[in-house]
């Protein structure tokens, strides 16, 4: 692909370059998944259960699998040009309305629209809209040639499951199967969506430009981190005072954000998109792209989600009056959200530096080997001291993680420098030349 454009076509759509970086209208798009995520998290939070988290996990893997799309979209072409603002502007609508029906997406309530035909819906809208994009795409670059037929049965396909999985069970004689079928039918609209997408679309992989997709990814990993901030400043019922416990929770809740945001954003995320930079070969840099971005980037968001549904849950007992200082017990279930949700952000960060850059982070693999062995001793012991000692062996591992100086970190951290500091220097000199 190239800058411009074939013919009448480079009026309707632009072709990314090389240097691309995220656009506004992309940023715009974001925002909505920070409602996205909110709505996620609440659809456990109102019903804490096995079969409820595995709902959250379902429907964040298809939120996951559109905004990725999305990202593949803004890379080939330039989201603020042409006709790509209108489309954007019609998934942005398509996908609130989907994150508006997540709470009725598995179990349709009285009144109002149907919840499973709403979630569906506008799951086809957004994915129709990516691929009509891709069609465009292909006719001003005729190399991308291919048939839009399987691609368009694919999401459709995506889209009668969940219509299925959202209405059939309720119409069962016997209820007792009615959630394993509901939660099967939407597993495999997910194997459909996720498998097929890969196999048939494999040609979007192809980053045009290296620091457009992963500071796209890196803004999305902050937006989840924000749903943590969010659940620490909502998870207080309204009205409640701000007592010590509470404060200490909000406390150690922050000190494991900190952590999060250290791990990925100290270097790590540097390093990835340098790896990124430095694959000239199409086929290694297609590998990075979907490995390390779109499927291993899924469980890094997946981690902190969890860890908000945590927060959300326990900062809300602790600021009742009625419970004790140090809250009540942590319980199994939320023993295995909280200490589940660390396990996978760092196993996540552990698998990227290890396809990425050919590396283990040793002390990550250890952190994540302690909070295993610790996660099932915890859940008889009150909440806050199972979330301080969340927090103290999180921290411990990033630091000893950080400390662990070889010389990378500072390599990664002077080329990053002197990346920033040349592309300022030649906006200086175009600046001074055209404005």
């Amino acid at each position: 692909m190239g800058n411009g454009g074939g013919g009448r076509w480079s009026r309707v759509l632009r072709l990314a370059g090389p240097g691309a970086r995220t656009s506004r209208v992309e940023l715009f798009y974001d925002l909505v998944f920070v409602f996205a995520f909110l709505n996620v998290t609440s659809l456990t939070a109102t019903l804490a259960s096995p079969a409820n988290l595995y709902r959250c996990l379902l429907v964040l893997a298809l939120l996951w699998w559109t905004w990725s799309s999305s990202v593949r979209v803004g890379n080939a072409i330039r989201a603020d040009e042409g006709a790509l603002p209108v489309a954007g502007f019609v998934t942005i609508g398509a996908t609130f309305l989907l994150s508006l029906s997540v709470p009725s997406a598995f179990v349709d309530r009285p009144g109002g629209l149907s919840g499973p035909l709403v979630f569906a819906v506008s799951y086809l809208v957004i994915r129709l809209t990516q691929i009509a994009v891709f069609g465009w795409v292909e006719r001003i670059d005729p190399v991308q040639h291919a048939s839009l037929l399987p691609r368009v049965l694919l999401p459709t396909a995506t889209t009668v499951l969940l219509i299925v999985a959202g209405t059939a069970p309720a119409r069962l004689p016997d209820q007792r199967f009615a959630v394993p079928l509901q939660l099967s039918l939407w597993t495999v609209a997910l194997v459909v969506e996720y498998a097929g997408g890969t196999i048939l679309a494999r040609r979007w992989w192809v980053v045009t430009s290296a620091g457009h997709w992963a500071e796209r990814h890196a803004l999305m990993v902050l937006v989840a981190l924000g749903e943590s901030i969010i659940a620490l400043g909502l998870g207080p019922k309204t009205g409640l005072p701000l007592t010590g416990s509470v404060a200490v929770a909000a406390l150690l809740g922050i000190a494991i954000v900190v952590a999060f945001w250290w791990a990925y954003f100290d270097t790590l995320a540097d390093g990835l998109e340098q790896a990124l930079h430095r694959a000239r070969d199409p086929a290694v840099r297609r590998r990075l792209a979907r490995n390390v971005y779109t499927f291993l980037h899924l469980p890094l968001i997946t981690g902190e989600i969890l860890f908000a549904l945590g927060l959300k849950d326990l900062l809300a007992e602790v600021a009742d009056p009625a419970t004790p200082a140090w809250g009540v017990p942590l319980g199994g279930f939320w023993a295995a959200v909280f200490f589940g949700g660390v396990i996978l952000y760092l196993l996540s960060l552990i698998g990227c530096a290890l396809v990425a850059l050919r590396e283990v982070r040793w002390p990550l693999v250890v952190t994540v080997v302690v909070l295993a062995v610790t996660a099932p001793l915890v859940a008889p012991i009150p909440e806050l001291a199972a979330l301080a000692l969340l927090a103290l062996i999180t921290t411990a591992g990033v630091i000893v993680e950080t400390f662990r100086e070889d010389g990378w970190r500072r390599q990664v951290r002077h080329l990053a420098l002197e990346e920033r500091l040349a592309v300022e220097a030649e906006q200086s000199r175009w600046r001074r030349q055209h404005l």
